[in-house]
């Protein structure tokens, strides 16, 4: 496995330390919208396990909300579902607060599901035999998630450290969970760039060979110096200010669901989400499950550190992003999640 070892040294000095918008001073009573449409790109991840968990433990009725949840191929999908106002909400990754900050349109994260990014590269064996570091990755064909979600912008990274632009790879849109393992096993993708289970089923199978890996704590370590908040719950500023009891019934159900993970074991976590999300292998899955549960969110707050690690990580893949322009205290507050900590 190649390690690229980053050493952090304290950065973004300049960023805002994060302070907690006080969006819920009187989110005290019943949720003011009942009925919620929720975005996620790729349901069946452990990335959004946390989801799952909320929804077949009945933490969301038991919140008082009915959420219809969208699954799309993607988190770009999801993002775009969010501003153009067919749902009210998205779990997706933190880095889209940051990214849509930088066009000007704002988005806030509240309720965090990884503090890990819980994401691996991975090459095929014909192809990872030719490929001594990133510059070698020239024109190679991977399976994200969906082109613009995090799995691209890892690959995107990676292929920085080598030089490379975003233009010099291609990304492919090929879902999460059974269709990744068939992108490899077809040979319609040079490598992958994503979450388990699909990553565990591939190296079980020795269909491919891991080059970059964040699927444990310690490897967020190595790559990123500290956490990196992965999955979260985000939204318009207005489903915060506007529908703040709603907002907090979302974040206490997500919450109770990472502190639920916390201590479940891997066999009742493989009885608890749908069959399909095993990918036939229940005990690869129980595995896999324990592999990345330390990348899982204890109380749903972010982590000091996570913003600023998030937004270096994504200035040294896109040079769209401009770190001196970024108010990271405008992309997340950890209001909702601290309250649902106090009631549970």
């Amino acid at each position: 496995m190649t390690k690229l070892h980053m050493r952090r040294r304290t950065i973004l000095a300049a960023a805002p330390v994060l302070v907690a918008a006080p969006y819920v001073a009187r989110a005290q009573g019943k949720p003011e919208k009942t009925k919620v449409v929720l975005a996620v790109g790729g349901k069946s991840a452990l990335y959004y396990l946390s989801l799952t968990i909320a929804e077949t433990k009945g933490y969301f009725k038991e919140a008082g909300l009915d959420v219809e949840i969208n699954d799309f191929q993607g988190g770009a999908k999801s993002l775009q579902a969010l501003m153009g106002g067919s749902v009210d909400v998205v779990a997706g990754a933190y880095e889209h607060t940051i990214r849509m900050q930088q066009r000007g349109q704002d988005i806030v994260g509240f309720a965090l599901i990884g503090r890990g990014m819980q994401l691996a590269i991975g090459l095929r064996n014909d192809v990872a035999a030719k490929v001594k570091g990133p510059a070698d990755i020239k024109g190679m064909k991977f399976g994200v998630t969906a082109p613009g979600s995090q799995t691209h912008m890892l690959v995107n990274n990676w292929a920085a450290k080598g030089g490379l632009k975003p233009t010099d790879i291609v990304a492919i849109g090929v879902g999460a969970g059974a269709s990744v393992v068939a992108a490899i096993e077809k040979g319609e993708v040079d490598g992958i760039s994503q979450a388990d289970p699909a990553v565990t089923i591939l190296e079980d199978k020795k269909l491919i060979k891991i080059m970059v890996d964040t699927r444990t704590m310690k490897g967020n370590q190595e790559l990123f110096g500290g956490p990196f908040p992965a999955a979260c719950l985000y939204g318009q500023p207005e489903l915060l200010k506007k529908t703040p009891n709603t907002a907090q019934a979302l974040a206490t159900a997500i919450v109770r669901a990472d502190q639920w993970l916390q201590t479940a074991s891997p066999a009742d976590v493989a009885k608890a989400v749908p069959e399909a999300y095993l990918l036939g292998d229940r005990a690869l899955y129980e595995k896999a499950f324990a592999a990345v549960r330390d990348t899982i969110s204890p109380d749903g707050q972010m982590p000091a550190g996570g913003p600023e690690n998030c937004l270096k990580f994504l200035a040294e893949g896109d040079p769209a992003i401009k770190p001196a322009s970024i108010k990271l205290a405008d992309t997340w507050t950890n209001e909702f999640a601290a309250r649902a900590g106090k009631r549970s």
